[in-house]
């Protein structure tokens, strides 16, 4: 798989990863409850800003491709934990946590690629 196609999956993967932590949980949190979840939207928030880094536009991580690589599957891997522990075991789970496992192997094609 070429660098661009994995750099596609990695921008892909992590904006519906992001989407469905801001906009589907958060939707389905406030008609539940009135009011947004703050894990979810800092969830979201969090892959937003760790893709803004990988593809350039935060340059004080940016330039750290290696730790930045790290960063990012370390995060993606503790929502999984996340989710093992406290969250709702329906389609939208299950499909975030393969959305997620999906990411945290391109981002690890990536880093293999770099070196």
């Amino acid at each position: 798989m070429s660098r661009s196609t994995v750099r596609l999956a990695i921008l892909v993967l992590g904006l519906i990863t992001a989407l469905v932590h801001l906009v589907v949980l958060n939707v389905t949190f406030v008609r539940d409850t009135g009011t947004p979840d703050l894990l979810f939207t800092l969830n979201g928030l969090g892959y937003l800003g760790l893709l803004a880094a990988f593809f350039g536009k935060l340059p004080w991580i940016s330039d750290r491709r290696t730790v930045l690589h790290y960063l990012f599957i370390g995060y993606t891997a503790v929502t999984i934990l996340a989710w093992a522990v406290m969250g709702a075991r329906n389609f939208i789970g299950y499909a975030t946590k393969i959305d997620e496992l999906l990411l945290i192997a391109a981002l690890w094609m990536h880093l293999k690629s770099e070196s």
